[in-house]
C-alpha cells in the first residue's frame, strides 16, 4: 500500500515534531506516520492520547492538565485547559479534535 501525504507551509511545526518523534523511536518518518495512522484507526482515543501520540504534548504536560481538571469543582474540557495553560495551540487542538471526531463516527 502506498500513502501520499501533501504538506503545506502551515505544517512546518507538525513536520518538525514528526521528524523528532520518528528519530526518538528510531523509525523512518514514513514508518512513524504509518504507526500513528494505524493507531488512530484501531480504536477510539481520548484527546490527551491523540495529542501525545503526535508529540504535541509530553506525558508531564498532559498529566499537569489532567491534575488541573481533576482539581476543579466544575470540570472544564481538557482542550480548554491545555489552551489556557499554553501547552497546545489552537490549530493543533482543532486538528486533534477532528481526528477524535472522525474516529467516533
Amino acid at each position: 500500500m502506498q500513502i501520499t501525504i501533501y504538506y503545506t507551509k502551515e505544517d512546518k511545526d507538525l513536520i518538525a515534531k514528526t521528524e523528532a518523534e520518528s528519530k526518538s523511536q528510531r523509525k523512518s518518518r514514513g514508518a512513524f506516520v504509518l504507526s500513528v495512522l494505524e493507531d488512530y484507526f484501531e480504536k477510539k482515543k481520548r484527546l490527551g492520547a491523540i495529542l501525545r501520540s503526535v508529540a504535541a504534548v509530553s506525558n508531564n504536560q498532559l498529566n499537569k492538565a489532567l491534575e488541573i481538571q481533576k482539581g476543579e469543582k466544575k470540570r472544564r474540557l481538557l482542550g480548554e485547559i491545555l489552551l489556557e495553560e499554553g501547552l497546545v495551540d489552537e490549530k493543533t487542538l482543532r486538528e486533534s479534535l477532528s481526528l477524535q471526531k472522525t474516529k467516533k463516527g
